[in-house]
Protein backbone atom coordinates (compact mmCIF):
# COMPACT_ATOMS: atom_id res chain seq x y z
CA UNK A 1 0.00 0.00 0.00
CA UNK A 2 1.21 3.53 -0.71
CA UNK A 3 2.89 6.28 1.23
CA UNK A 4 1.47 9.57 -0.05
CA UNK A 5 2.86 13.06 0.52
CA UNK A 6 0.39 15.95 0.41
CA UNK A 7 1.87 19.44 0.24
CA UNK A 8 0.85 23.00 -0.63
CA UNK A 9 1.77 24.28 -4.07
CA UNK A 10 1.74 28.02 -3.40
CA UNK A 11 2.16 30.08 -0.19
CA UNK A 12 -0.20 28.02 1.95
CA UNK A 13 -3.94 28.09 2.64
CA UNK A 14 -4.65 26.11 -0.52
CA UNK A 15 -7.10 23.74 1.15
CA UNK A 16 -4.82 20.87 2.17
CA UNK A 17 -7.25 19.94 4.94
CA UNK A 18 -9.98 19.33 2.38
CA UNK A 19 -7.66 17.15 0.30
CA UNK A 20 -6.57 15.20 3.37
CA UNK A 21 -10.19 14.70 4.31
CA UNK A 22 -10.96 13.46 0.79
CA UNK A 23 -8.36 10.72 1.20
CA UNK A 24 -9.06 10.09 4.87
CA UNK A 25 -11.45 7.16 4.63
CA UNK A 26 -8.87 5.23 2.58
CA UNK A 27 -5.90 6.08 4.79
CA UNK A 28 -4.72 4.37 7.97
CA UNK A 29 -2.26 7.01 9.23
CA UNK A 30 -2.06 10.78 8.71
CA UNK A 31 1.30 12.32 9.61
CA UNK A 32 2.16 15.98 10.21
CA UNK A 33 5.88 16.24 9.43
CA UNK A 34 6.79 19.94 9.64
CA UNK A 35 5.76 23.28 11.10
CA UNK A 36 3.77 23.93 14.23
CA UNK A 37 0.67 25.89 15.16
CA UNK A 38 1.65 28.72 12.81
CA UNK A 39 -0.68 27.50 10.08
CA UNK A 40 -4.17 26.10 10.03
CA UNK A 41 -6.48 23.79 8.14
CA UNK A 42 -10.21 24.45 7.96
CA UNK A 43 -12.29 21.33 7.39
CA UNK A 44 -16.07 21.42 6.96
CA UNK A 45 -17.92 18.25 7.98
CA UNK A 46 -21.61 18.60 7.25
CA UNK A 47 -22.70 21.70 9.14
CA UNK A 48 -19.65 21.58 11.41
CA UNK A 49 -16.52 23.62 10.75
CA UNK A 50 -13.23 22.63 12.39
CA UNK A 51 -10.15 24.85 12.50
CA UNK A 52 -7.00 22.80 13.16
CA UNK A 53 -3.63 24.39 13.79
CA UNK A 54 -1.26 21.82 15.27
CA UNK A 55 -3.17 18.59 14.84
CA UNK A 56 -3.18 16.62 11.57
CA UNK A 57 -6.45 16.92 9.65
CA UNK A 58 -6.84 13.16 9.74
CA UNK A 59 -7.79 13.34 13.39
CA UNK A 60 -11.35 14.09 12.19
CA UNK A 61 -11.62 10.78 10.31
CA UNK A 62 -12.72 7.77 12.38
CA UNK A 63 -10.25 4.88 12.27
CA UNK A 64 -7.26 7.00 11.24
CA UNK A 65 -4.20 7.18 13.50
CA UNK A 66 -2.92 10.78 13.53
CA UNK A 67 0.81 11.32 14.05
CA UNK A 68 2.76 14.43 15.04
CA UNK A 69 6.21 13.47 13.79
CA UNK A 70 9.74 14.56 14.72
CA UNK A 71 9.87 17.43 12.22
CA UNK A 72 7.09 19.33 13.99
CA UNK A 73 7.61 21.88 16.78
CA UNK A 74 4.96 21.43 19.46
CA UNK A 75 3.33 24.03 21.67
CA UNK A 76 1.97 21.62 24.29
CA UNK A 77 -0.56 24.10 25.65
CA UNK A 78 -2.02 24.53 22.16
CA UNK A 79 -1.95 20.76 21.64
CA UNK A 80 -4.14 20.14 24.67
CA UNK A 81 -6.43 23.07 23.87
CA UNK A 82 -7.11 21.59 20.43
CA UNK A 83 -7.58 18.08 21.80
CA UNK A 84 -10.01 19.31 24.46
CA UNK A 85 -11.95 21.37 21.92
CA UNK A 86 -12.36 18.36 19.62
CA UNK A 87 -13.25 16.03 22.48
CA UNK A 88 -15.97 18.42 23.63
CA UNK A 89 -17.50 18.12 20.15
CA UNK A 90 -17.48 14.33 20.22
CA UNK A 91 -14.32 13.69 18.19
CA UNK A 92 -12.26 10.67 19.31
CA UNK A 93 -8.66 11.87 19.81
CA UNK A 94 -7.35 8.82 21.66
CA UNK A 95 -5.27 7.51 18.75
CA UNK A 96 -2.98 10.54 18.51
CA UNK A 97 0.73 9.75 18.75
CA UNK A 98 3.49 12.33 19.20
CA UNK A 99 7.15 11.77 18.35
CA UNK A 100 9.51 11.65 21.32
CA UNK A 101 11.98 13.57 19.13
CA UNK A 102 9.71 16.49 18.27
CA UNK A 103 10.91 19.82 19.66
CA UNK A 104 8.91 21.83 22.18
CA UNK A 105 7.89 25.48 21.88
CA UNK A 106 8.39 27.21 25.22
CA UNK A 107 7.45 30.59 26.62
CA UNK A 108 10.86 32.00 25.78
CA UNK A 109 10.51 30.96 22.14
CA UNK A 110 7.24 32.86 21.85
CA UNK A 111 8.73 35.88 23.58
CA UNK A 112 11.84 35.92 21.38
CA UNK A 113 9.71 35.59 18.26
CA UNK A 114 7.61 38.63 19.09
CA UNK A 115 10.38 40.95 20.27
CA UNK A 116 12.79 40.15 17.42
CA UNK A 117 10.07 40.60 14.80
CA UNK A 118 9.13 43.96 16.30
CA UNK A 119 12.80 44.93 16.40
CA UNK A 120 13.11 44.36 12.63
CA UNK A 121 10.70 47.23 11.92
CA UNK A 122 10.21 47.62 8.16
CA UNK A 123 12.22 44.45 7.54
CA UNK A 124 9.70 42.25 9.35
CA UNK A 125 9.21 38.74 7.97
CA UNK A 126 5.54 38.55 8.94
CA UNK A 127 5.75 35.68 11.43
CA UNK A 128 2.77 34.60 13.48
CA UNK A 129 4.64 35.30 16.73
CA UNK A 130 4.02 31.76 17.97
CA UNK A 131 7.67 30.85 18.56
CA UNK A 132 8.11 28.61 15.53
CA UNK A 133 11.30 30.16 14.12
CA UNK A 134 13.15 30.46 17.46
CA UNK A 135 12.30 26.82 18.26
CA UNK A 136 13.72 25.61 14.96
CA UNK A 137 16.76 27.85 15.50
CA UNK A 138 17.37 26.20 18.87
CA UNK A 139 16.99 22.80 17.23
CA UNK A 140 19.70 23.61 14.69
CA UNK A 141 21.87 25.23 17.37
CA UNK A 142 21.50 22.03 19.45
CA UNK A 143 20.01 23.75 22.47
CA UNK A 144 16.42 22.66 21.87
CA UNK A 145 14.00 20.93 24.21
CA UNK A 146 12.47 17.70 22.93
CA UNK A 147 9.27 15.95 23.99
CA UNK A 148 11.26 13.14 25.59
CA UNK A 149 13.07 15.63 27.84
CA UNK A 150 9.85 16.27 29.78
CA UNK A 151 10.18 12.82 31.33
CA UNK A 152 13.63 13.45 32.87
CA UNK A 153 13.54 16.51 35.10
CA UNK A 154 17.33 16.69 35.52
CA UNK A 155 17.95 16.67 31.77
CA UNK A 156 15.11 19.14 31.22
CA UNK A 157 16.49 21.58 33.78
CA UNK A 158 20.01 21.38 32.31
CA UNK A 159 18.72 22.05 28.81
CA UNK A 160 16.52 24.98 29.86
CA UNK A 161 19.45 26.52 31.77
CA UNK A 162 21.64 26.23 28.69
CA UNK A 163 19.04 27.73 26.40
CA UNK A 164 18.14 30.63 28.70
CA UNK A 165 21.70 31.76 29.37
CA UNK A 166 22.09 33.62 26.10
CA UNK A 167 18.43 34.47 25.64
CA UNK A 168 18.12 36.32 28.93
CA UNK A 169 21.11 38.49 28.01
CA UNK A 170 19.33 39.38 24.78
CA UNK A 171 15.97 39.98 26.44
CA UNK A 172 17.36 42.21 29.19
CA UNK A 173 20.21 44.07 27.49
CA UNK A 174 18.93 44.39 23.92
CA UNK A 175 15.14 44.27 24.13
CA UNK A 176 14.68 45.74 27.63
CA UNK A 177 12.53 42.84 28.79
CA UNK A 178 12.59 40.90 32.05
CA UNK A 179 14.66 37.77 32.39
CA UNK A 180 12.82 34.44 32.26
CA UNK A 181 13.60 32.05 35.12
CA UNK A 182 14.53 28.42 34.66
CA UNK A 183 11.97 27.35 37.27
CA UNK A 184 9.00 28.92 35.50
CA UNK A 185 9.85 27.13 32.25
CA UNK A 186 10.61 23.78 33.88
CA UNK A 187 7.50 23.89 36.08
CA UNK A 188 5.31 24.76 33.09
CA UNK A 189 6.66 21.94 30.95
CA UNK A 190 6.53 19.35 33.72
CA UNK A 191 2.87 20.17 34.32
CA UNK A 192 2.06 18.56 30.97
CA UNK A 193 4.28 15.49 31.29
CA UNK A 194 1.89 12.90 32.73
CA UNK A 195 -0.97 13.75 30.40
CA UNK A 196 1.40 13.73 27.44
CA UNK A 197 3.18 10.48 28.31
CA UNK A 198 0.62 8.00 26.85
CA UNK A 199 0.69 9.81 23.49
CA UNK A 200 4.48 9.72 23.05
CA UNK A 201 6.02 7.08 20.80
CA UNK A 202 8.89 6.22 18.49
CA UNK A 203 6.80 7.39 15.55
CA UNK A 204 9.49 6.62 12.94
CA UNK A 205 9.38 2.96 13.99
CA UNK A 206 5.58 3.04 14.18
CA UNK A 207 5.34 4.33 10.59
CA UNK A 208 7.94 1.86 9.32
CA UNK A 209 5.98 -1.02 10.77
CA UNK A 210 2.73 0.36 9.35
CA UNK A 211 4.17 0.47 5.83
CA UNK A 212 5.65 -3.03 6.20
CA UNK A 213 2.18 -4.22 7.24
CA UNK A 214 0.63 -2.78 4.08
CA UNK A 215 -1.05 0.23 5.68
CA UNK A 216 -1.65 3.46 3.76
CA UNK A 217 0.14 6.47 5.21
CA UNK A 218 -0.55 10.08 4.28
CA UNK A 219 2.13 12.68 5.05
CA UNK A 220 0.50 16.07 5.45
CA UNK A 221 2.72 19.13 5.02
CA UNK A 222 2.21 22.38 6.86
CA UNK A 223 2.60 25.71 5.03
CA UNK A 224 3.61 25.25 1.37
CA UNK A 225 6.37 25.03 -1.22
CA UNK A 226 6.92 28.78 -1.61
CA UNK A 227 7.37 29.03 2.17
CA UNK A 228 9.96 26.23 2.35
CA UNK A 229 13.12 27.45 4.11
CA UNK A 230 15.33 26.17 1.26
CA UNK A 231 13.11 26.45 -1.81
CA UNK A 232 10.70 29.26 -0.97
CA UNK A 233 10.88 33.04 -1.27
CA UNK A 234 13.65 33.37 1.31
CA UNK A 235 13.83 35.11 3.77
CA UNK A 236 10.02 35.46 3.67
CA UNK A 237 9.54 31.79 4.46
CA UNK A 238 8.77 29.46 7.32
CA UNK A 239 11.54 27.78 9.32
CA UNK A 240 11.05 24.20 8.15
CA UNK A 241 10.98 22.14 4.96
CA UNK A 242 7.42 22.23 3.66
CA UNK A 243 8.31 20.40 0.43
CA UNK A 244 8.02 16.66 -0.19
CA UNK A 245 11.61 16.05 0.93
CA UNK A 246 10.60 17.30 4.36
CA UNK A 247 8.27 14.33 4.71
CA UNK A 248 11.29 12.04 4.78
CA UNK A 249 13.46 13.93 7.26
CA UNK A 250 10.45 15.09 9.25
CA UNK A 251 9.08 11.61 9.85
CA UNK A 252 12.00 9.20 9.68
CA UNK A 253 10.92 7.08 6.72
CA UNK A 254 13.12 6.27 3.75
CA UNK A 255 12.66 8.23 0.50
CA UNK A 256 12.09 5.02 -1.44
CA UNK A 257 8.88 4.46 0.53
CA UNK A 258 7.08 7.42 -1.09
CA UNK A 259 4.67 6.35 -3.85
CA UNK A 260 2.75 9.51 -4.72
CA UNK A 261 3.18 13.25 -4.22
CA UNK A 262 0.04 15.37 -4.31
CA UNK A 263 0.20 19.17 -4.40
CA UNK A 264 -2.82 21.29 -3.52
CA UNK A 265 -3.18 24.47 -5.57
CA UNK A 266 -5.88 27.14 -5.56
CA UNK A 267 -7.60 28.23 -8.75
CA UNK A 268 -6.08 31.62 -7.91
CA UNK A 269 -3.25 32.57 -5.50
CA UNK A 270 -3.07 33.92 -1.95
CA UNK A 271 -0.34 34.81 0.49
CA UNK A 272 -0.16 35.87 4.15
CA UNK A 273 2.70 37.96 5.49
CA UNK A 274 5.47 39.88 3.74
CA UNK A 275 7.41 38.91 0.64
CA UNK A 276 7.18 39.02 -3.16
CA UNK A 277 3.90 38.10 -4.84
CA UNK A 278 3.92 38.85 -8.61
CA UNK A 279 0.19 38.41 -9.30
CA UNK A 280 -1.03 40.29 -6.21
CA UNK A 281 -4.13 42.41 -6.84
CA UNK A 282 -4.76 45.78 -5.23
CA UNK A 283 -8.10 46.52 -6.92
CA UNK A 284 -11.67 45.31 -6.82
CA UNK A 285 -10.63 41.96 -8.29
CA UNK A 286 -8.49 41.28 -5.24
CA UNK A 287 -11.35 42.26 -2.95
CA UNK A 288 -13.68 39.99 -4.93
CA UNK A 289 -11.40 36.97 -4.40
CA UNK A 290 -10.84 37.80 -0.73
CA UNK A 291 -14.53 38.23 0.06
CA UNK A 292 -15.89 35.35 -2.00
CA UNK A 293 -13.10 32.97 -1.03
CA UNK A 294 -13.22 34.08 2.61
CA UNK A 295 -9.49 34.62 2.50
CA UNK A 296 -8.63 35.20 6.12
CA UNK A 297 -6.04 33.19 8.04
CA UNK A 298 -7.30 30.16 9.98
CA UNK A 299 -4.67 30.73 12.66
CA UNK A 300 -4.23 34.51 12.71
CA UNK A 301 -7.41 35.88 11.14
CA UNK A 302 -5.22 38.12 8.97
CA UNK A 303 -6.68 39.05 5.55
CA UNK A 304 -4.79 37.20 2.85
CA UNK A 305 -3.20 38.93 -0.10
CA UNK A 306 -4.96 37.74 -3.26
CA UNK A 307 -3.90 37.38 -6.89
CA UNK A 308 -4.46 35.41 -10.06
CA UNK A 309 -3.19 31.88 -10.72
CA UNK A 310 0.57 31.75 -11.26
CA UNK A 311 1.56 28.95 -13.66
CA UNK A 312 5.36 29.37 -13.27
CA UNK A 313 4.95 28.78 -9.53
CA UNK A 314 2.88 25.66 -10.21
CA UNK A 315 5.59 24.36 -12.56
CA UNK A 316 8.26 25.16 -9.97
CA UNK A 317 6.28 23.25 -7.35
CA UNK A 318 5.86 20.28 -9.68
CA UNK A 319 9.62 20.20 -10.30
CA UNK A 320 10.85 20.75 -6.73
CA UNK A 321 8.47 18.21 -5.20
CA UNK A 322 8.19 15.64 -7.98
CA UNK A 323 4.43 16.19 -8.05
CA UNK A 324 2.39 13.34 -9.50
CA UNK A 325 -1.05 14.93 -9.00
CA UNK A 326 -2.52 18.37 -8.36
CA UNK A 327 -5.70 18.97 -6.38
CA UNK A 328 -7.21 22.24 -7.61
CA UNK A 329 -9.34 23.98 -4.97
CA UNK A 330 -11.82 26.87 -4.84
CA UNK A 331 -12.75 26.79 -8.50
CA UNK A 332 -16.21 27.98 -7.44
CA UNK A 333 -14.77 31.29 -6.20
CA UNK A 334 -14.12 32.30 -9.82
CA UNK A 335 -17.78 31.88 -10.81
CA UNK A 336 -19.23 35.15 -12.06
CA UNK A 337 -16.04 36.60 -13.54
CA UNK A 338 -16.29 37.66 -17.18
CA UNK A 339 -12.64 36.86 -17.84
CA UNK A 340 -9.99 35.16 -15.70
CA UNK A 341 -6.34 36.17 -16.13
CA UNK A 342 -3.60 33.56 -15.60
CA UNK A 343 0.07 34.42 -15.17
CA UNK A 344 1.97 32.40 -17.78
CA UNK A 345 5.39 34.07 -17.42
CA UNK A 346 7.15 37.10 -15.90
CA UNK A 347 8.88 40.13 -17.24
CA UNK A 348 11.89 41.58 -15.41
CA UNK A 349 13.54 44.69 -16.87
CA UNK A 350 12.26 43.82 -20.32
CA UNK A 351 13.38 40.17 -20.15
CA UNK A 352 10.80 37.37 -20.22
CA UNK A 353 11.09 34.55 -17.67
CA UNK A 354 9.01 31.43 -18.25
CA UNK A 355 10.19 29.95 -14.96
CA UNK A 356 10.57 31.35 -11.44
CA UNK A 357 13.77 33.47 -11.41
CA UNK A 358 16.50 32.14 -9.14
CA UNK A 359 17.41 35.67 -8.05
CA UNK A 360 15.36 37.03 -5.17
CA UNK A 361 15.74 40.54 -6.59
CA UNK A 362 14.46 39.47 -10.00
CA UNK A 363 11.47 37.70 -8.47
CA UNK A 364 10.71 40.73 -6.31
CA UNK A 365 10.58 42.93 -9.43
CA UNK A 366 8.82 40.38 -11.64
CA UNK A 367 5.76 41.62 -13.53
CA UNK A 368 3.21 38.98 -14.54
CA UNK A 369 2.57 38.20 -18.19
CA UNK A 370 -1.13 37.30 -18.40
CA UNK A 371 -3.24 35.17 -20.68
CA UNK A 372 -6.99 35.64 -20.26
CA UNK A 373 -9.64 32.91 -20.25
CA UNK A 374 -13.43 33.33 -20.53
CA UNK A 375 -15.32 32.89 -17.27
CA UNK A 376 -18.66 31.29 -16.42
CA UNK A 377 -21.76 32.26 -14.45
CA UNK A 378 -23.30 28.88 -13.62
CA UNK A 379 -23.27 27.65 -10.01
CA UNK A 380 -20.85 24.72 -9.84
CA UNK A 381 -21.01 23.89 -6.13
CA UNK A 382 -23.22 20.82 -6.70
CA UNK A 383 -21.25 19.46 -9.66
CA UNK A 384 -19.59 16.08 -9.01
CA UNK A 385 -18.37 15.12 -12.51
CA UNK A 386 -15.86 17.05 -14.57
CA UNK A 387 -18.03 16.64 -17.67
CA UNK A 388 -20.86 18.48 -15.91
CA UNK A 389 -18.85 21.65 -15.33
CA UNK A 390 -19.59 24.58 -17.63
CA UNK A 391 -17.51 24.38 -20.81
CA UNK A 392 -15.50 27.48 -19.88
CA UNK A 393 -14.74 26.02 -16.45
CA UNK A 394 -13.55 22.79 -18.05
CA UNK A 395 -11.37 24.73 -20.47
CA UNK A 396 -9.88 26.76 -17.62
CA UNK A 397 -8.94 23.61 -15.69
CA UNK A 398 -7.45 21.95 -18.77
CA UNK A 399 -5.43 25.08 -19.56
CA UNK A 400 -4.03 25.17 -16.03
CA UNK A 401 -3.18 21.48 -16.26
CA UNK A 402 -1.30 21.97 -19.53
CA UNK A 403 0.87 24.73 -18.09
CA UNK A 404 1.40 23.45 -14.53
CA UNK A 405 3.58 20.38 -14.94
CA UNK A 406 1.31 17.60 -13.61
CA UNK A 407 -2.21 16.32 -14.04
CA UNK A 408 -5.11 17.86 -12.10
CA UNK A 409 -6.70 14.84 -10.47
CA UNK A 410 -9.35 16.43 -8.22
CA UNK A 411 -11.18 19.75 -8.17
CA UNK A 412 -12.79 21.50 -5.22
CA UNK A 413 -16.04 23.25 -6.16
CA UNK A 414 -17.29 24.43 -2.77
CA UNK A 415 -16.56 24.58 0.96
CA UNK A 416 -18.50 21.46 1.95
CA UNK A 417 -16.73 18.18 2.61
CA UNK A 418 -18.28 16.47 -0.41
CA UNK A 419 -17.91 19.44 -2.77
CA UNK A 420 -15.12 17.91 -4.79
CA UNK A 421 -14.95 15.97 -8.04
CA UNK A 422 -12.33 13.40 -9.00
CA UNK A 423 -10.76 12.99 -12.45
CA UNK A 424 -8.06 10.48 -11.45
CA UNK A 425 -7.74 8.23 -8.40
CA UNK A 426 -5.31 9.74 -5.87
CA UNK A 427 -4.28 6.46 -4.27
CA UNK A 428 -4.44 3.56 -6.76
Amino acid sequence: MPAIVLIGAQWGDEGKGKATDLLGSRVDYVVKFNGGNNAGHTVVVGTEKYALHLLPSGILTPGVTPIIANGVVVDIEVLFEELDALSSRGVDVSKLRVSANAHVITQYHRTMDKVTERFLGKRQIGTTGRGIGPTYADKINRVGIRIQDLFDENILRQKVEGALGQKNHMLVKVYNRRAITVDEIVDDLLSYAERLRPMVADTALLLHEALVDGKTVLFEGGQATMLDVDHGTYPFVTSSNATSGGAVTGSGIGPNRIDRIIAVVKAYTTRVGAGPFPTELFDESGEFLRAKGFEFGTTTGRPRRCGWYDAPIARYTARINGVTDFVLTKLDVLTGLETIPVCVAYEVDGVRYDEVPVSQSDFHHAKPVYEEFPGWTEDITMVRRFEDLPKNAQDYVLALEAMSGARISAIGVGPDREAILTRHDLID
